[in-house]
């Protein structure tokens, strides 16, 4: 690792999230000698293949990019900089290239590919981000600097997204223009955050309460209706239901009330309030307008989502 600042690095990064530190660093005059990022792909209709948001940046800029990670150690770069680039790189290529990662969680709590999806879900105060070395394990590298982040009942996925990668660029352009220093081994607590698959994000109305609003932070969660998915956009717990006999007896995914603030859906504790929804094929909604169309007041306290 440099002991001192770097002047020339080669980047790898791939989602949004990426864009914003890149831009950063060719900013305060750092030269990016090269733009590692993930091949181009196929994004929504069509056959047309799009860059990834930090390979279209680069070009903007003007920066030489590349898809393969071999092409990171031939460049005569004395550091890389990782964010978010969404690939392990092996020990052939750190024994050649030293590397630091912006990760997005206050490690060792959180490592791995969903920092902060898992600190959504499971309900943390704060999160942050840490500058921390690569090295072959995940995410076990010495850490260089931190910054803390409050975790708000209002932040969802995007919205959290947005506020770490804020807090990681001065520590980011410290560790590169002024050096890393020694940094510290991480201490504290392992817990690891494994990449939400799929069926983790179909609402489980046996959770609890408090469990479903979390998912729904997620801005991907969904149900069944009528054969057909509905994303839950918005939910919070249902504190107080002004008539408790409505949960009395009610299975999860019941519907108690359609009220003008929304839907009452029993689940495994209680109940939750639906505000917000988007029916496929169809903009994003009030759940009260959703439930007009779907003449679920008609069939309140009978009607079930899946």
């Amino acid at each position: 690792m440099p002991t001192g600042g770097v002047r020339r690095i080669v980047y790898l990064g791939t989602p949004e999230m990426a864009v914003a530190p890149l831009r950063a660093l060719v900013d305060a005059g750092v030269e990016v000698a090269l733009v590692v990022t993930r091949a181009d792909k196929r994004r929504g209709r069509g056959s047309a293949l799009s860059p990834s948001p930090v390979k279209a940046l680069a070009l903007e800029l003007g920066l030489p990019v590349s898809h393969e990670l071999d092409d990171a150690t031939k460049v005569g770069a004395a550091l890389g900089v990782v964010v978010a680039y969404g690939r392990i790189i092996p020990l052939t290529v750190l024994s050649q290239l030293p590397m630091i990662n912006v990760h997005f969680s206050l490690l060792p709590r959180w490592r791995g590919a969903a920092p902060v999806e898992r600190a959504l879900l499971a309900g943390d105060d704060e999160t942050g981000i840490c500058i921390m070395r690569v090295e072959e394990g995940l995410d076990t590298g010495v850490v260089y600097d931190r910054a803390v982040v409050p975790i708000h009942q209002h932040h969802t996925l995007s919205s959290l997204r947005g506020d770490l990668v804020n807090a990681s660029i001065a520590p980011l352009l410290r560790a590169v223009t002024n050096g890393c220093g020694h940094g510290e081994v991480q201490q504290g607590e392992v817990t690891h955050a494994a990449k939400i698959d799929p069926s983790e994000l179909r609402i489980d109305w046996s959770s609890s309460a408090r469990q479903i609003v979390a998912l729904t932070r997620l801005e991907a969660a969904w149900f069944m209706h009528a054969e057909k998915r509905v994303r839950l956009l918005a939910a919070q717990v249902a504190s107080p239901v002004t008539d408790q006999s409505v949960l009395r007896g009610a299975t999860g995914g019941t519907v108690r009330q359609v009220r003008a603030d929304g839907v009452v859906v029993a689940c495994g504790d209680g109940a939750v309030l639906i505000t917000s929804v988007q029916p496929a094929g169809k903009n994003p909604m009030s759940a009260a307008a959703w439930a007009n169309g779907a003449r679920l007041g008609v069939s309140a306290q009978t009607a079930s989502l899946a």
